[in-house]
């Protein structure tokens, strides 16, 4: 990933997919790893354009407050994660095979995407309650998905569980906490992360793995 420090309009992507140029993009990422190693709260404009090479004045340019580059980070984030829930559902009328899709995906993009996805998923609190009222619509629409998944495969005899709203949390938050703990040293690869949390999920709901 290329950010043109000398602030071209060329274009960069920034995680899940954002597309920004020149001095937007530094910000962005530079917004991204401050919030994720100090939190929302003990972060400031003077830390985010330090980091992004830019005078603290130079943010107010493109964001009117650290919480607006906070929102940016965070509807982005889940509205690709949103993407990867209605794909993986779409992508087939079986609901194991949709299920497998999902959680290896699910997983394998919070485990590449770790520095980021820790600011989307446990900054929700420092945004302003409309930018939170948008963000958490977005949830329940992934929670809402993901229980319907769990109860077709109940309804088609191919899953046994307990409780569906239970299920179809814990599938997400097992995925989610990935980006908590996930380094790139960790001696697992995404993919490998994936694959296991495919097994882990096939039995949480009854299927033999496969």
């Amino acid at each position: 990933m290329n950010v043109d420090v000398n602030g071209s309009e060329s274009t960069t992507t920034a995680p899940y997919g954002l597309e920004l140029s020149g001095a937007r993009a530094r910000l962005y990422h530079a917004a991204v790893e401050a919030f994720a190693a100090k939190g929302f709260h003990g972060t400031t404009t003077r830390d985010i354009a330090s980091r992004a090479g830019m005078s603290p004045a130079a943010l107010y340019v493109h964001h009117r407050s650290k919480e607006e580059v906070l929102h940016l980070i965070s509807s982005t984030g889940h509205a690709q994660t949103l993407a990867i829930v209605e794909g993986a559902i779409a992508s087939t009328d079986d609901p194991v095979a949709a299920l497998e899709r999902l959680v290896v995906d699910f997983v394998e993009h919070h485990a590449v995407n770790h520095t980021v996805a820790r600011v989307v998923n446990y900054e929700l609190t420092s945004l302003s309650p409309e930018h939170l009222r948008e963000v958490r619509s977005m949830r329940r629409s992934m929670d809402a998905q993901v229980r319907a998944l769990v109860q077709s495969g109940v309804d088609a005899g191919a899953f046994t569980v307990g409780s569906v709203a239970m299920t179809a949390a814990a599938i997400l938050s097992l995925g989610i906490d990935v980006a908590r703990w996930f380094e790139t040293d960790a001696g697992w690869t995404p993919r490998d992360l994936a694959e296991h949390h495919r097994a882990l999920v096939l039995r949480m709901v009854g299927v033999p793995t496969r």
